[in-house]
């Protein structure tokens, strides 16, 4: 799944899921949410949520959980994008990897690289 951040993916404690990846989840029966941790790039876990609101003209699958600490600490603006991606084990584990990158001059850049460099990290050492 890959989003470029709307306004309120941004501001509020919810990412609106494109609806075409909520597939990926595995859902079981009765229950319309799953929880799942995601590793980002510096192998940071985060406890995250997706669920699927039946509300409204449209249904729309929501990711929450630990959403709103992430945005904080990526410092995820408006047109940043995000991508979670699920890789399946050979004994059937899913892995998740979230990742956020911002675009500058034309180019992605991934947001770690940024919180790395904030942090003192120096890439000569």
């Amino acid at each position: 799944m890959s989003k470029i951040l709307s306004e309120s993916d941004a501001k509020n404690k919810l990412l609106e899921f494109p609806a075409k990846s909520f597939s990926v989840f595995p859902l079981l029966d009765g229950l319309n949410s799953v929880g799942f941790v995601a590793f980002d790039m510096l192998e940071q876990q985060w406890r995250l949520e997706v669920s699927f609101c039946n509300e409204g003209k449209y249904p729309k699958p929501w990711l929450k959980g630990e959403w709103d600490d992430y945005v904080c600490q990526k410092g995820l603006e408006k047109g940043d994008k995000v991508i979670l991606t699920m890789h399946e084990q050979e004994n059937g584990e899913r892995i998740y990897r979230i990742r956020a990158e911002r675009k500058h001059f034309g180019f992605w850049y991934s947001m770690d690289d940024k919180s790395k460099h904030e942090a003192g990290f120096n890439p000569n050492v």
